[in-house]
């Protein structure tokens, strides 16, 4: 939806402001009331990452926990998964910034922990998949079709000074075509001869990287930035806009190959409120696809543990007897649909359910959120204020780390 990535665009510039303030403590609202325990259902599905956390915790493993998330521009905008990756590396270790698309994919992009910036490096993201349904070939799990590089261009990766760690440096694509790394002063070069997901460990802790083309054309998928010292990594991929139709228009190889070699402990589900604007979603065939999509990605990731973010209150404008003072907004009707579907589903499959909605308050939350003193929501009432996203992140990292406490507990009674 062009609204929401205009909106998108807006809460980026509106957090640079808020960082150039000086700081003022933040009254934060009571986590909401939830169909869940705790705010969350099925807990005992995430036995497998907490399985992981455990070792990192205890500093038994050498990998980093990957934590995945693909979702749509909350995901993108990296607010909500960066409270929850600092507050988790806080705990159990860092283990890296995770995977990034391999460019700039729109304006106001701004990943935390990383700055990007291309010259002469072009991105090409794959259109958003319509009601009708296809598979974009050669897109992954980025969404980013190719990056189109010619000799000469380059993108440039600044890390914030972190521990001093070692560094495994990994890139996804295809050839043909030769690409000059550079981290700090240590240089190699990758030739992309076919399909490759390559990766290097470079010398110290690098705080710059270089990706240069030296010939030809090149079209890389993901890269990735994982320490080896255990810990745990956060990867946000999310396109603005997108709905499960997107990601159920991933090419199959490539998610295939990225999966394999990203072997994440826990894929989170983070689609909805685009499906909810949609008037008129038809919902049998979207749980049929939600039912396939978790199927497709327990096939292709069998050790990893499947977490839903239920869609969150989200407020169309325009409505009669609505929400807030004005009474003009409503939450769309597809809205509620959706957020029954995730909970129904991930019931009678085993899948982890969020939800985000009782937890930020439950309906016409996003107008009281967008009309605090200190807004937790942009005017748009879909989007969130850089302290409203970091309030979120914190709730979900809160309750994963109460149903965390629980299963170690038990595990603990058992031994």
């Amino acid at each position: 939806m062009k609204a929401l990535a205009g909106a998108l665009v807006a809460a980026f510039l509106a957090s640079a402001a808020q960082a150039q303030s000086p700081y003022q403590p933040v009254e934060r609202p009571a986590p909401g009331s939830s169909v869940c325990p705790d705010g969350l259902c099925q807990p005992e599905a995430l036995a497998g990452v907490f399985e992981a956390l455990s070792r990192a915790g205890a500093g038994r493993d050498a990998a980093p926990v990957h934590i995945l998330q693909i979702g749509d521009s909350h995901t993108a905008g990296d607010r909500i998964t960066g409270k929850l990756r600092s507050a988790l590396q806080a705990r159990f270790g860092d283990g890296g910034r995770g995977v990034l698309p391999p460019g700039v994919p729109y304006a106001g992009y701004a990943p935390l922990q990383v700055e990007v910036t291309p010259t002469g490096w072009t991105t090409t993201l794959a259109p958003l998949v319509g009601n009708t349904g296809y598979v974009r070939a050669g897109v992954g799990l980025t969404g980013v079709q190719a990056i189109t590089v010619s000799p000469g261009a380059v993108l440039t990766i600044e890390r914030e000074p972190l521990a001093p760690k070692p560094l495994r440096i990994g890139l996804c694509g295809e050839g043909p075509g030769r690409l000059q790394i550079t981290a700090d002063d240590q240089t190699w070069i990758e030739t992309f001869e076919g399909e490759r997901c390559p990766s290097r460990v470079a010398n110290g802790a690098p705080r710059r990287i270089e990706l240069r083309a030296l010939d030809g054309t090149l079209s890389l998928d993901s890269l990735r930035l994982t320490h080896l010292s255990g810990g745990v990594e956060l990867s946000n991929l999310g396109v603005v806009g997108a709905t499960l139709r997107d990601l159920a228009g991933r090419d199959q190889a490539v998610v295939a190959r990225e999966l394999a070699v990203w072997r994440p402990a826990l894929i989170v589900l983070a689609f909805g409120t685009n499906e909810g604007f949609e008037d008129g979603l038809d919902a049998r065939a979207w749980e049929a696809l939600l039912r396939g999509q978790i199927t497709r990605l327990r096939r292709l990731a069998p050790g990893a543990s499947l977490m839903i973010l239920g869609a969150p209150d989200a407020l169309r404008n325009g409505a009669a007897n609505g929400c807030g003072a004005d009474g003009r907004r409503r939450p769309p009707p597809s809205l509620a649909v959706v957020r029954d579907v995730q909970r129904r589903v991930a019931a009678d499959m085993g899948v982890a359910f969020w939800d985000w909605h009782g937890r930020m308050g439950g309906d016409c939350s996003a107008d009281r959120l967008a009309m605090r003193d200190e807004p937790f929501m942009l005017r748009d009432r879909v989007h969130f204020t850089s302290v409203g996203a970091d309030w979120l992140g914190g709730m979900l990292h809160a309750d994963l780390m109460t149903a965390y406490d629980a299963w170690s507990a038990r595990r603990g009674e058992t031994e």
